[in-house]
């Protein structure tokens, strides 16, 4: 098993993330990319002492850029975790 801090990259705060945390209480997350639902599910019940019902996930593929010149470059592709947390169960964020 990985380290659980190379898992989890950093939490996502969004209109949509804290719209997800009230209504659903989930959490959202980017991860690294090669990370899978059970490594994700572990590293964050170890991280923040929790009990997680689900994790969903989704991969975004980088963009095309170009900054005012010929070349063009690309961003990063990232992987996005939506963890479940049991009722009652509470990550704090701030």
């Amino acid at each position: 098993m990985r380290d659980i801090y190379s898992v989890i990259d950093n939490v996502r705060l969004s209109e949509k993330s804290t719209l997800l945390q009230e209504t659903n209480n989930e959490y959202v997350f980017k991860v690294d990319r090669r990370a899978n639902k059970i490594e994700i599910r572990r590293a964050v019940e170890q991280a923040f002492g929790v009990k997680v019902i689900g994790v969903r996930t989704a991969n975004y593929s980088g963009k095309a850029k170009r900054a005012h010149r010929a070349d063009q470059g690309k961003t990063a592709s990232w992987k996005k975790a939506m963890v479940r947390l049991k009722d009652g169960d509470t990550i704090d964020l701030i």
